[in-house]
């Protein structure tokens, strides 16, 4: 007996070579049946009509451009509405504050034309009673009574030179607010008249209606401060020069002149002298 003989080969046995056969024709089948899987499908494939989608963008037309510039247009304006209304009210404001400035002014005007139509009223009713005294005057002297209106005819003394003075000044202008030589206004004539002779007098006619002793129209005397209107707030003066006569400066058209008492009849007189 061999001393190999109970040792076990080494080698894989040898597959049977129709096995090999077997296997090699189902492994061949199926990549046969593979392949023409394979095959149809791509004859298939290239059989079919391709599948496209197609995405839609938006784009920037000619109509959204426009939308945009009328947006933007719409904005301006109302921005340009609003500063047009903001002028409106600022104007609407003015116009309501110059209407109450222009209703205070008129209410003013109003009151202080009420105030010169009543001072013309008082004026008109004092001129009233002076004619109606010229009047009687007048009827007086026609049934040969004597004159209200007596006293001393000649001057003297301080009360002379007075009387030389203002006849001197007749002639001259009257200007308002004006004390000589070239021209007077009422008052500034009497106060002038009394500085020739050292006597200083007020210089409005209130004043000087109020400077000396009253006397009355039938007592008159060369000298006496003559005036119009009522002691204390009298608007005209002027100078008796005698004879029934006096000397003022009257007004811008005549200036000053030598006027008979009953041409402005005086409502009262004072004696500074």
């Amino acid at each position: 007996m061999s001393h190999t003989a109970h040792i076990r080969s080494h080698r894989k046995p040898r597959r049977s070579a129709s096995s090999i056969v077997v296997r090699t024709g189902v492994a061949g089948g199926v990549l046969s049946t593979l392949a023409v899987a394979g095959a149809a499908g791509y004859a298939n494939a290239a059989e079919a009509e391709p599948v496209t989608q197609t995405l839609e963008l938006p784009t920037l037309t000619a109509d959204v451009a426009t939308q945009v510039a009328q947006s933007a247009d719409a904005t301006q304006q109302a921005a340009a509405n609003y500063e047009l209304q903001a002028e409106r009210d600022a104007a609407a404001a003015s116009a309501a504050k110059q209407a109450k400035a222009d209703l205070a002014e008129a209410k003013q005007k109003a009151e202080a034309k009420k105030k010169a139509q009543e001072e013309a009223r008082k004026q008109a009713a004092a001129r009233a009673t002076r004619n109606a005294e010229r009047t009687v005057l007048a009827a007086s002297a026609s049934t040969g009574a004597s004159s209200t209106i007596t006293g001393s005819s000649s001057a003297t003394g301080s009360a002379a030179s007075i009387v030389s003075f203002v006849k001197s000044q007749v002639g001259k202008a009257y200007v308002s607010g004006a004390t000589g030589p070239s021209a007077y206004d009422c008052s500034g004539l009497v106060q002038t008249a009394f500085k020739q002779v050292g006597i200083s007098l007020p210089r409005v006619s209130q004043d000087q209606s109020t400077a000396g002793t009253q006397v009355s129209l039938d007592n008159l005397q060369p000298g006496d401060i003559l005036y119009w209107g009522s002691a204390g707030s009298a608007y005209h003066v002027g100078v008796y020069v005698g004879d029934g006569m006096f000397v003022g400066a009257q007004n811008p058209s005549s200036g000053v002149v030598e006027r008979p008492l009953s041409y402005d009849q005086p409502t009262g007189a004072v004696r500074v002298l």
